[in-house]
């Protein structure tokens, strides 16, 4: 099983949803970073359950232990282990998952693959897995902070029929998506107050309906240099979409114009080059999302990504059994009526990811291009 992200700056996650815990070995970040605790909490907070009725009611603390790689708080260089266990377990509610798929989702997939499968709660197939990415993106966030100036902010773009009106995303900031005009917390972490509070009305109806609903999350990350990314295989594009698509719930990924793009002549979808006051190398639109040719060109990197509506709905619904056997099946349990808002940083986890190990990589080249 691929458990094992990234190249230079890896991690490999562990645990299930109802076992003792999760977490995440990071392998390949540099020494002497300062790291606490606290850096890593912050976002694992952002990501928990139980946060408002817009997400699963399943409480948990989350909170992260440090087992290696850090001393003194600063990194060591060697692999940093983070553990965070599971307090508020509910096995019993997956008992009839023992003899019947639910449908969209990964218990018939996991049976045909390995012929067994972690039952309660979906085991590693459960967004619960998410917390060992969550936690080595905080990680690579500061390093990418402290050491290249990247900044990395996402946000609810749509959720449903839903769409926000964000004019320049290079203008959205954390505190925006985090909080809504009043001050009071954002339940959908979307930065335009009209639109989220017809999100909320949105998701709060289907949650009440015993339904579930999808959306878009957006996603910047700014202060890039050029020059990150690979020409072929490893595109920086394409890194970024195999993150993306790897995280539960996900059915698309786009980046700068996207689809929409295809609707353009070549004359209008083009980014022009002019060289600004510095004389750095720019573009005067950024169609191309920050890549050209698989390597970043110094413009904000900017991309979208479409999460399905929740698999698992308290409705009734047709399915068969392990042997086969129609049957019908309301599922119990506790989950999201609305994965979107909870993946914001989980998404931001992941593009920090991906622009870490690219960095890493890019420094490497460089020794290599000095000697």
């Amino acid at each position: 099983m691929a458990s094992r992200f990234g190249t230079l700056f890896s991690l490999t996650t562990f645990g299930e949803s109802h076992g003792g815990g999760v977490g995440v070995v990071v392998d390949g970040c540099p020494p002497g970073l300062p790291l606490a605790p606290e850096d890593i909490q912050v976002e694992l907070d952002r990501r928990r359950p139980g946060q408002s009725l817009l997400t699963t009611q399943r409480r948990e603390s989350d909170l992260v232990s440090i087992l290696s790689g850090v001393d003194q708080g600063h990194t060591l260089g060697t692999p940093i282990a983070l553990l965070v266990p599971n307090q508020d377990a509910k096995s019993h509610d997956y008992a009839q998952m023992h003899t019947v798929y639910r449908p969209s989702h990964a218990d018939y997939t996991y049976d045909a693959k390995y012929g067994r499968r972690a039952v309660a709660g979906g085991g590693r197939a459960s967004a619960r897995e998410t917390i060992g990415r969550v936690a080595a993106g905080a990680i690579a966030r500061k390093l990418l902070a402290l050491r290249w100036g990247v900044e990395i902010v996402a946000y609810v773009a749509a959720i449903g029929e839903v769409t926000a009106d964000v004019a320049a995303s290079s203008h959205v900031t954390r505190e925006q998506v985090e909080q809504q005009a009043d001050g009071s917390p954002n339940a959908t972490r979307c930065p335009d107050p009209e639109a989220a509070a017809r999100m909320y009305a949105a998701v709060d109806g289907a949650r009440r309906d015993g339904d579930s609903l999808g959306g878009i999350v957006a996603c910047s990350a700014r202060g890039v240099p050029p020059g990150w990314g690979e020409p072929v295989f490893d595109k920086l594009e394409a890194d970024l979409a195999r993150a993306m698509l790897s995280l539960p719930a996900t059915k698309g990924f786009e980046i700068g114009s996207g689809f929409a793009g295809t609707r353009l002549r070549g004359s209008e979808h083009n980014d022009p080059f002019y060289a600004d006051e510095s004389g750095r190398i720019r573009t005067r639109t950024n169609r191309s999302g920050g890549v050209q040719g698989g390597i970043s060109n110094g413009e904000e990197i900017v991309f979208r990504v479409g999460f399905k509506p929740t698999a698992t709905v308290h409705r009734e619904q047709e399915t068969v059994t392990t042997n086969g056997e129609p049957t019908t099946l309301a599922a119990k349990g506790r989950h999201d009526p609305c994965v979107v808002p909870r993946a914001v940083p989980i998404v931001e986890a992941m593009c920090a990811l991906v622009l870490v190990d690219h960095a890493l990589r890019q420094v490497a080249m460089s020794v290599l291009q000095s000697e």
